[in-house]
């Protein structure tokens, strides 16, 4: 015979059916919002100035959503033009994938890496896609014919053209996702320079455009029944003479601000790179990531921080760095918790930031010496590390650059595969060289592979043949040379199968 149930264990029961019901309600209801994307294209707009500008609905955004400042490449990947800085953008792939290098889109390959409005069509077919552009080439060439609508605003109407388009559909359709690319913020940096009161003032005028968009969302009837992420992004930025197309740190300025779909209020990013946008309307929308689809970008909603980002509080200013601007915060020589690197056979003096392995972020980094190639690190975020004996060697040295950087060790099966991964990219000049070793249970490492060669920013995946009995395996990077050029690695991680 079974114990009757005490009366206490009856009423925590009764207790937790009560508490129970509504959450399960509430998780019903939160499933059944309709998952809905809108990306907003600010051409040629500057993070910076937005801030500086009259632009309450942005601001508004940023209050409500996460604010990500990033930057992309320089030639000979790509010049900051609109042409390769939308297709980034929307297709989700740097330009050495889907091949843009101007705006008249010479041999791009949007076969191979298609606009995410395709993927989704032809993911979800039912799912209903627009775009409207201000500037025509964005949905008569990136955007494919597949996209349900695309529209080019005619010259003479521009952005209010393309704002009042924006604003009806949201009212009167039911899409699912939509582009809509505004202009004139472009325009008035061409004209008259990012430094400008009247780039200021286009900005406030997109702002206001925004604003009503945004406003269209929101006054939609379906609206409590749908998850809407609304993501504003930009092509490239303005020098404060105006114009883009070079290398300089203004030009190659992006951002995204990102509502919706869970993101924390009021939150700062240091991870986003451009291809997210289109990897998180994909994610947004319920469409897995293929890997066979090769894209750089990673959904918003799964950030992946690795070690070196952990590092970004203890970042410090220049000191040898004369180009660099004084309150930059962007190197140090500390590794994480775990890691190591090894200095015992690097030379003297040098410039202090980059004596051996060193920890630092694009801004930083770039400053020190444009021009030279720095600009196309694209695959590295946030906190990456670098060993750089073309910058040590700007100060007075002696001996050679000899550093290693050296990570934890990590679990491994003997007998068995484990694959090695990390982004990458090495500037080559002999006698410089570049290798990877594994040691495993800290006995004599073991070279897999050499870098004597220019190589571009890449991730590599590397299989490693595990001994038999095994247990740990710790990864070396070790660079050597003299006033020569640099080795960059980031997100290295050893997986066991």
């Amino acid at each position: 015979m079974s114990a009757r149930p005490s009366r206490r264990s009856l009423l925590i029961a009764a207790a937790l059916a009560t508490v129970s019901a509504p959450l399960a309600a509430g998780t019903a209801r939160a499933a059944a919002r309709t998952p809905k994307v809108l990306v907003i294209g600010l051409d040629g707009a500057l993070l910076d100035r937005i801030r500086d500008a009259d632009a309450p609905h942005l601001d508004d955004l940023m209050a409500s959503g996460l604010t990500a400042a990033s930057s992309i490449y320089s030639d000979p990947l790509a010049p900051t033009l609109s042409g390769p800085g939308w297709s980034t953008i929307i297709t989700g792939a740097w330009p050495d994938k889907h091949l843009v290098k101007d705006n008249a889109f010479t041999g791009n390959d949007f076969t191979r890496y298609p606009d995410f409005l395709t993927r989704i069509e032809t993911a979800k077919p039912a799912l209903s896609t627009y775009a409207v552009a201000s500037w025509a080439p964005i949905t008569t060439t990136i955007f494919s014919s597949k996209v349900d609508t695309r529209i080019s605003t005619p010259s003479a109407e521009y952005d209010t053209g393309t704002t009042s388009r924006a604003v009806a559909e949201l009212g009167s359709g039911n899409r699912d996702a939509l582009f809509v690319h505004l202009d004139n913020i472009d325009h008035a940096g061409h004209s008259d320079g990012a430094a400008s009161s009247q780039y200021l003032a286009a900005i406030h005028d997109a702002d206001a455009q925004v604003g009503r968009i945004v406003a269209a969302v929101k006054a939609r009837p379906t609206y409590a029944s749908e998850d809407w992420l609304i993501m504003v992004t930009a092509d490239h930025g303005h020098t404060d003479a105006g114009g883009h197309g070079g290398n300089s740190a203004p030009e190659r300025q992006t951002f995204l601000i990102a509502t919706g779909g869970g993101i924390t209020a009021g939150s700062t990013r240091h991870d986003i790179k451009m291809p997210d946008v289109a990897a998180s309307a994909l994610a947004h929308l319920g469409i897995p990531i293929d890997t066979s689809w090769n894209l750089d970008g990673r959904p918003l909603q799964q950030p992946a921080p690795d070690a070196f980002d952990a590092l970004r509080p203890q970042l410090t200013a220049r000191v040898d760095e004369t180009g660099i601007g004084a309150a930059v915060l962007g190197f140090t020589h500390t590794p994480p918790a775990g890691w190591n690197v090894v200095n015992t056979a690097m030379g003297t003096g040098g410039v202090t930031e980059w004596r051996g392995w060193s920890f630092t972020t694009d801004e930083f980094w770039t400053a020190s010496e444009r021009g030279q190639g720095r600009e196309n690190n694209v695959r590295a975020r946030n906190v990456f590390a670098v060993a750089d004996g073309d910058e040590w060697a700007d100060k007075s040295y002696s001996g050679t650059f000899d550093s290693t950087l050296v990570t934890p060790a990590w679990p491994v099966k003997g007998g068995s595969t484990a694959v090695l991964r990390y982004t990458t990219y090495y500037r080559q000049e002999a006698p410089q060289k570049g290798e990877v070793l594994v040691a495993y249970d800290d006995g004599t490492p073991v070279p897999v592979k050499s870098y004597t060669s220019d190589t571009s920013s890449r991730t590599e995946n590397i299989t490693l043949q595990v001994p038999q009995g095994a247990t740990t395996a710790r990864v070396r990077f070790r660079y050597t040379g003299g006033n020569n050029w640099f080795w960059t690695v980031d997100a290295v991680s050893l997986t066991a199968s």
